[in-house]
């Protein structure tokens, strides 16, 4: 059977534009969630290394096409690479990602990303690291990479261990979703801004002639709302979240979660439940180990230690589920995946370190990221 070859390339996936002394990058692929590939993140890190050492550049605004800011990483074409090559082009594209999220986490100029949708995984890299995280209303939060056999990542180690008691280990097991309000009253998000009054904030950002941060803050300020969490939100069980997610282990945590749904016929419960069941058992648990360590190291240290972990992943060090997830979630889309090992009792505290341990191959190296004199944590732990 004759096979055929589609050379067509996509094009404009991320846009830049702007004049005088702001730019904006716009991400600009509507159809795919605006997820980001290899091409999208090496034209952001030219571009928005060009429009740091441009002097006439004041300020940059990050925001995007369509329905989603970006629901994260083109998980298909990466699969897709390493399929037909070699597993260390999945590795390429962690590297020039998490090199991306470093970037922009330590940006010398004020960078505003604008989240007016959704945002996992890889959108969250861009945005939840640096100083200015604004939502709306149609803001939709979320990592879920555990239901893929990965883990969360670009830097989530780091923004998810610095939210209020053990919340980011909730985030992190479940997959579980926020909206704008909700990001900004666990301290996901800075500012919320609603969506019709996204032109106007630009409008008036895009006359200002200063990178000053004090002055942006003030603009950014004069726009932004104070939202108010439903009685039903998620956030307001921080209490019980704290109680079950402080548990040492997964099974741990899984079990204090059973023992308050005999108690509790609260929603939230069941669904973290079912969520953790559902998920790739060696997932959760270098889910778990990941966030844990974030709160004990800066960004660069846990990028560093993420790309470790994503390249055992992808190299199926100890484990296929990041395949076996991506086939039933994102290519079969049966959504049945046959995780091996199949359960948490399985995965022992051995598996879980090789993932956490460097690669001996000629194809592989730690993940270099060069200091930059500027960079501060933004987000403090929240004890």
């Amino acid at each position: 059977m004759a096979s055929t070859c589609n050379f067509n390339r996509e094009l404009n996936k991320v846009l830049f534009e702007g004049d005088s002394c702001y730019r904006e990058v716009i991400l600009n692929r509507p159809s795919k969630l605006n997820s980001l590939d290899y091409d999208v993140i090496s034209q952001m890190i030219k571009n928005f290394r060009d429009f740091e050492t441009d002097s006439t550049i004041k300020f940059v605004i990050l925001k995007a096409n369509g329905k989603a800011f970006s629901a994260g990483g083109d998980v298909v074409s990466i699969i897709r690479s390493m399929i037909a090559g070699h597993w260390s082009f999945g590795a390429r594209f962690y590297k020039k990602q998490f090199n991306l999220d470093y970037l922009l986490a330590t940006y010398k100029k004020p960078l505003l990303p604008l989240i007016d949708g959704i945002v996992m995984g890889g959108g969250a890299g861009l945005s939840m690291n640096g100083r200015f995280r604004i939502v709306t209303e149609n803001a939709v939060f979320a990592m879920p990479e555990v239901f893929i056999g990965l883990f969360p990542d670009v830097g989530a180690s780091h923004f998810l261990s610095r939210l209020p008691g053990h919340f980011g280990e909730y985030l992190g097991l479940t997959g579980a979703r926020l909206n704008g309000a909700e990001m900004v009253a666990c301290g996901l998000a800075t500012h919320f801004v609603f969506s019709k009054d996204l032109p106007l904030l630009e409008n008036t950002l895009q006359m200002l002639a200063s990178s000053e941060m004090t002055i942006i803050y003030q603009v950014v300020n004069k726009f932004t709302q104070k939202p108010s969490i439903n009685e039903d939100s998620i956030y307001q069980s921080l209490e019980t979240i704290n109680k079950c997610f402080s548990k040492d282990t997964v099974e741990e945590i899984l079990l204090a979660l059973e023992k308050e749904a005999e108690n509790k016929a609260e929603i939230w419960i069941t669904k973290a439940i079912n969520s953790i069941k559902a998920a790739s058992p060696t997932s959760l648990k270098i889910a778990l180990r990941s966030i844990r360590e974030g709160r004990l190291q800066n960004l660069k240290q846990c990028l560093i230690r993420e790309y470790t972990i994503c390249c055992n992943v992808i190299r199926a060090t100890i484990s296929n589920d990041f395949y076996e997830g991506s086939r039933a979630m994102l290519f079969d889309k049966d959504k049945k995946p046959k995780w091996q090992p199949s359960n948490l009792e399985l995965v022992s505290n051995d598996m879980v370190d090789r993932c956490f341990t460097g690669i001996d191959d000629d194809d592989w190296k730690y993940l270099q990221i060069h200091d930059r004199s500027n960079i501060v944590d933004v987000l403090k732990p929240k004890l």
